[in-house]
C-alpha cells in the first residue's frame, strides 16, 4: 500500500490527524488500522458505532484500548464450541495482544445440542447420568490465548449463559471438570496476571484446589475473587496454602461454604502472611471458632487492613477477640460485622477497644443486637480516627 510506504501520518500535527481520523472508513481491515492508527479518533468513533456505553476512563482514557478489549471479549462471549473455529479468536490476538490488559467475561457458551431421534432420547434417559460424556459440555478454552496476552494484568470469568430462555440447564451455569484443568493450565502460563476473578461458577473444593495449584508462586497475582461459588474447608485449606506461596493483597471468598475447620486454615496461613490487605469471608458459616480463629491470626499480623465477617453467624467471642486485636493493632482500617448476633456484651468490648484505637476508620455493626449507645461511641471514635488520617494527609 502506498500509506505503508510512506508512513508520514506520525509527522502530521494533531489537528491534521484529527481530519483524516474523522474521515477514516470504519470498514477498513483490522490488519491495516491496527499498526497505522495510533490512539484518538478513529479508535473514538469505532467504539461509539459498536457500542452504546463507552466509559474511555476504564480504559486509562484509550479508545485503542476500549475497542479491541471488547472486542476480544465480544468474539469469546459468542464463541460456541464446536461451531465456532479457535481461530477467529486466535486471528485477532497479533493485533490486539500489545493493548489488551483487562478481559471481563459475562458469559460463556456451551456446544449446540444436536437434535436427537426418539430412539435415541429412550436410550438417554435409560443410561446413568454419570455415564453421559461431560466433554460435550465444554466451554471456550482459554488456554488457547492467555499466554499470547502479553500485557493482561485482568481476568474476570462467569461460567453462565445470560439469556437461556426456554433452554435452560444447571450445566448452563457451571464450569465442567475439563473447563477447570484448561483454566489452571491458562494461568499459569499467563504470568502477568494480576487480578483473577472467578465468580457465580459452582466452582466447588475439587476444582479450586485444581485452580489453586496451578496459582502456587505465582509471580504477579494480587488479588483472587472466587466469591458466590461452592467452596467448602478443602478448597479453603488450599486458598491457605497459597497465602504462603504468593503476593496476594485482595482475597475475596464471600458466599461459600467454608465453615469453621476452612477459616481456621485461612486464620494459620495469616498470622505468617506479610503482604494480605483486604480478607472477604462474609456469607461463610464460620461460626465463633473460624472467627476467633481469625482474631487469633491477627494478633500476629501487623499487614491485613481490612476485615470482612457479615453474616458468618460469630458471636459476641469473636466481637471480644477482636476487641483485643484492636487494643494492640492500629493497622486494622476497617471491620464489617454487620448481620451477626453479637449482643450488647460484644458491642461493649468493641466500644472500649475502639475508644484506644488510633487506627480504625470503618466499623460496621448493622443488625448486630448491639445497642445504640455502643454503636454511638464506636461511631464517635471511628470519626476521630478519620479525622486525625485527613489531617496526617494534609
Amino acid at each position: 500500500m502506498v500509506v505503508a510506504k510512506t508512513p508520514i501520518f506520525e509527522e502530521l500535527k494533531p489537528p491534521e490527524k484529527d481530519f483524516i481520523e474523522e474521515r477514516l472508513s470504519l470498514d477498513l481491515p483490522l490488519h491495516v488500522t491496527a499498526s497505522l492508527v495510533s490512539d484518538g479518533v478513529f479508535w473514538k468513533r469505532c467504539c461509539k458505532q459498536r457500542w452504546k456505553l463507552c466509559d474511555v476512563s476504564h480504559y486509562s482514557h484509550s479508545w485503542k484500548r476500549m475497542f479491541f478489549e471488547r472486542h476480544l471479549e465480544n468474539i469469546i462471549e459468542l464463541f460456541i464450541p464446536g461451531v465456532t473455529e479457535p481461530q477467529a479468536v486466535l486471528n485477532v490476538v497479533p493485533f490486539c495482544q500489545h493493548y489488551v490488559k483487562r478481559l471481563d467475561i459475562s458469559q460463556l457458551l456451551l456446544p449446540i445440542k444436536e437434535p436427537q431421534e426418539e430412539e435415541d432420547v429412550f436410550k438417554l434417559n435409560l443410561e446413568p447420568e454419570n455415564e453421559v460424556s461431560e466433554s460435550k459440555m465444554d466451554h471456550f478454552d482459554f488456554s488457547i490465548l492467555l499466554d499470547k496476552l502479553t500485557n493482561l494484568e485482568e481476568l474476570s470469568l462467569v461460567y453462565r449463559v445470560k439469556q437461556c430462555g426456554m433452554n435452560f440447564e444447571w450445566k448452563m451455569f457451571e464450569m465442567t471438570d475439563q473447563d477447570c484443568e484448561l483454566l489452571a493450565k491458562a494461568l499459569k502460563s499467563c504470568e502477568t496476571l494480576k487480578v483473577l476473578r472467578l465468580r457465580f461458577s459452582q466452582v466447588e473444593d475439587k476444582k479450586c484446589r485444581v485452580l489453586v495449584k496451578s496459582l502456587l508462586d505465582h509471580p504477579s497475582l494480587r488479588e483472587l475473587d472466587f466469591s458466590y461459588n461452592l467452596i467448602g474447608d478443602r478448597g479453603a485449606r488450599a486458598i491457605g496454602k497459597l497465602l504462603s506461596r504468593s503476593h496476594l493483597e485482595i482475597l475475596n471468598l464471600s458466599d461459600n461454604k467454608i465453615s469453621s475447620h476452612g477459616a481456621q486454615a485461612i486464620a494459620h496461613a495469616l498470622s505468617k502472611n506479610a503482604t494480605l490487605l483486604s480478607l472477604n469471608l462474609h456469607f461463610n458459616h464460620l461460626t465463633d471458632e473460624g472467627g476467633e480463629a481469625v482474631g487469633g491470626a491477627l494478633m500476629n499480623n501487623e499487614t491485613l487492613r481490612h476485615l470482612n465477617l457479615a453474616g458468618t453467624g460469630v458471636t459476641w467471642h469473636t466481637a471480644v477477640s477482636l476487641s483485643k486485636v484492636l487494643q494492640r493493632n492500629n493497622t486494622l482500617k476497617s471491620i464489617v460485622l454487620s448481620c451477626n448476633k453479637l449482643g450488647d456484651v460484644g458491642g461493649k468490648a468493641l466500644e472500649e477497644a475502639v475508644s484506644e484505637n488510633i487506627g480504625l476508620t470503618k466499623c460496621d455493626l448493622g443488625l448486630t443486637e448491639v445497642d445504640e449507645q455502643s454503636i454511638s461511641f464506636i461511631n464517635e471514635g471511628v470519626c476521630r480516627n478519620q479525622d486525625s488520617e485527613l489531617r496526617n494527609e494534609k
